[in-house]
C-alpha cells in the first residue's frame, strides 16, 4: 500500500487508530479524540522501533516509558532519516503528553482547552501518518498529505450507500448542500454524472449549470467539465464541517 514492507498488522493498526481520531473529531468528542492519540503514539513507536531495528514487531507494544522510548530512538537511529530519528518521536513526546496530562488542567478551568487540544491531536496525527507515508512510499510531503487525505473516509449518518450508489437521507434539504454532503463521503473525485444519479436530479444540463459551476466559482468544489470529475475543496470540506453537519447532523 503507501507504507513500504511494513507488516500487514501494523498498518492497520495504524490506519484504524488515525480513523478513530478523526471520526470522533468530527463527531466533536474532543476527550476521546485526545485518548486515542495516545494510541496512535503506540502504534507509530512500533514502526519507528522497527524501521531502525530492521525488522517490524508482529503487533504495538506500549512502551513502559513513551519519553525514554523515544529518546532511545535518537540514540539508535543515526542512519535513519531525520523525520524517523528526531522529528517523529519528538511529535509522539508532545501528543503523548496531551494524552496523559492535559485533562489535570481541564477541570475548573475558566475556558475548556478539550476543543483546541483535539484539533492539535489532530492536525499532529494528520502530520505524523503524512510523514510515514512520504518517507516509506518515498514520496513528496503534497502527494503524501493528499494521500493521507483519502486514507480515511468521511463517516456522516445523513449518507446512505445501497447497491453502490449514495443518498442523502436528510430529503428536505437542497441539491447544493446535498452534492457537498455526497462529496463528503466519498473519497477522492466523483463524476458529475453519478452525482445526477444519486441525487435523482431531473435535468442533468440543469443540474451543472445552477449547482456545480456556481460551486466551482465559490471555490467550494473543482469541477472539471472535460472529464465530468468533482473534487471537494477545503474550503468546502469546511463548509460542510462547520457550516452543514452541526444544523442536519
Amino acid at each position: 500500500m503507501f507504507f513500504g514492507a511494513m507488516p500487514v498488522v501494523l498498518r492497520d493498526e495504524l490506519l484504524a487508530a488515525f480513523a478513530q481520531i478523526v471520526k470522533n473529531f468530527r463527531e466533536r468528542r474532543w476527550e476521546p479524540a485526545e485518548l486515542n492519540g495516545g494510541k496512535l503514539c503506540e502504534v507509530v513507536h512500533a514502526i519507528l522501533r522497527g524501521y531502525i531495528d530492521g525488522k517490524y514487531p508482529t503487533r504495538a507494544k506500549k512502551p513502559r516509558n513513551m519519553l525514554d522510548a523515544c529518546k532511545k530512538l535518537e540514540q539508535d537511529g543515526a542512519a535513519a532519516p531525520r523525520s524517523i530519528q528526531i522529528q517523529i518521536p519528538r511529535m509522539l513526546v508532545a501528543l503523548y503528553e496531551i494524552r496523559n496530562n492535559r485533562n489535570v488542567g481541564h477541570v475548573g478551568a475558566d475556558v475548556d482547552p478539550n476543543h483546541m487540544d483535539a484539533v492539535c491531536v489532530l492536525q499532529m496525527s494528520k502530520w505524523i501518518v503524512a510523514e510515514l507515508v512520504r518517507v516509506l512510499h518515498d514520496v513528496d510531503i503534497d502527494t503524501a498529505t493528499e494521500i493521507v487525505d483519502t486514507l480515511v473516509e468521511r463517516e456522516t449518518p445523513l449518507i446512505w450507500e445501497v447497491n453502490g450508489r449514495k443518498r442523502v437521507l436528510h430529503t428536505s434539504l437542497k441539491m447544493r448542500p446535498k452534492t457537498l454532503l455526497l462529496l463528503y463521503a466519498s473519497n477522492g473525485a466523483v463524476s458529475d454524472r453519478d452525482l445526477v444519479s444519486w441525487l435523482e436530479h431531473s435535468t442533468a444540463s440543469v443540474y451543472r449549470r445552477d449547482v456545480l459551476r456556481p460551486a466551482h466559482k465559490e471555490r467550494l468544489i473543482e469541477y472539471d467539465e472535460t472529464t465530468g470529475t468533482v473534487h471537494l475543496s477545503p474550503l468546502g470540506v469546511a463548509y460542510v464541517e462547520d457550516e452543514l453537519l452541526p444544523k442536519v447532523a
